[in-house]
């Protein structure tokens, strides 16, 4: 038995001749360009079907200056947040001829330039989600990078498109109601130092320790398994309140406080951040301060698309989260 003969792929030059034409008119028909009158553009693309042929995409991208790309860099892709950014983004860019390729930095600031730098040179445009690096490195950066749009990142002076949330408002949100449930003693499990985001809901809680309301913070991180480990400490500040960095956080310490036959929200209250899909469905349900992520992703895309299509880029947005009242945060007891 023989084996199996490939199939030739059809190539502009079978196209063109025949068509009867050459090849570069073969090519400004399939990559759209003027001066083709439209009898002989049709009669290229009626030929060009019957063969198969399949324009390049790599030589499309050459001929055009245009990659039909465009790129998110995230810190974690293991957040659901970030994975839902990534959904409305996609979706969005899709619907417009456009294919998204993600980075993923892992929570290391120092791999972030370099990804943004590659992912950008092979696409048309960047979007930077929450990005670690410092406000002077971001700076440097972003003259390269353009079109660019950042999500949940500020950077006073900086004339690039943003979406953002301001935790700030959340956070607040969060106080008053644990301390409209007579809590006096938070634990503020902390997300990963570079995080801005972490920064704005830190010195948020911190701005308002006063005589009623007294914080403990602890070093966790960003994922589950952060929280499930940071639980016991929360638990022995003697905080009767533990709020989470993120969704992903605070499910972790409720696993634990759970795992521990500690009472929620009888004992402990728990909050979060972010409102992921798992959040309303845990036992108890969990508390939460909810944040349009989709929402950004596509917000985010309307800033980036504009650029590529010659339009002025919409102005800046920001988000207001609310606060989702859930089970397992409740009354001080005793």
């Amino acid at each position: 038995m023989g084996r199996p003969q490939r199939t030739r792929t059809v190539t502009i030059r079978d196209v063109a001749r025949a068509a009867g034409v050459s090849p570069a008119t073969v090519s400004r028909v399939m990559n759209g360009q003027a001066k083709v009158a439209a009898e002989l553009a049709q009669r290229v693309q009626r030929v060009a079907g019957s063969l198969g042929y399949r324009p390049s995409a790599l030589a499309q991208g050459l001929a055009t200056g245009r990659t039909g790309l465009v790129a998110i860099l995230v810190p974690d892709l293991g957040n659901p947040m970030f994975q839902s950014v990534l959904r409305g983004i996609s979706r969005a860019a899709n619907a417009q001829g456009y294919r998204v390729v993600v980075g993923d930095s892992h929570e290391t600031p120092g791999e972030e330039p370099v990804l943004a730098r590659e992912t950008r040179l092979r696409t048309d445009g960047l979007v930077l989600c929450s990005p670690r690096v410092a406000d002077d490195e971001l700076c440097e950066l972003v003259d390269g990078l353009r079109p660019l749009v950042l999500v949940n990142r500020q950077v006073a002076g900086l004339d690039v498109p943003t979406v953002w949330v301001d935790y700030a408002a959340g956070a607040r949100a969060v106080v008053a109601h644990l301390v409209g449930l007579g809590h006096r003693h938070v634990a503020y499990l902390a997300g990963p130092t570079a995080s801005v985001s972490n920064r704005q809901r830190l010195d948020t809680l911190r701005a308002c320790v006063g005589e009623r309301f007294r914080l403990s913070v602890l070093e966790c991180g960003s994922m589950h398994d952060d929280g499930y480990e940071a639980a016991e400490r929360a638990l022995a500040t003697g905080a009767t309140a533990l709020i989470g960095y993120n969704d992903l956080v605070a499910l972790g310490a409720l696993a634990w406080l759970q795992s521990a036959g500690v009472a929620v929200p009888g004992r402990m209250s728990v909050v979060g951040f972010d409102d992921i899909p798992f959040a309303r469905y845990t036992n108890p349900a969990l508390t939460t301060v909810a944040v349009p992520q989709e929402e950004l992703g596509l917000q985010a895309w309307a800033r980036l698309s504009a650029p590529l299509h010659g339009l002025p880029s919409p102005g800046d947005v920001c988000f207001t989260p609310r606060l989702e009242v859930r089970a397992s945060t409740g009354p001080v007891c005793g």
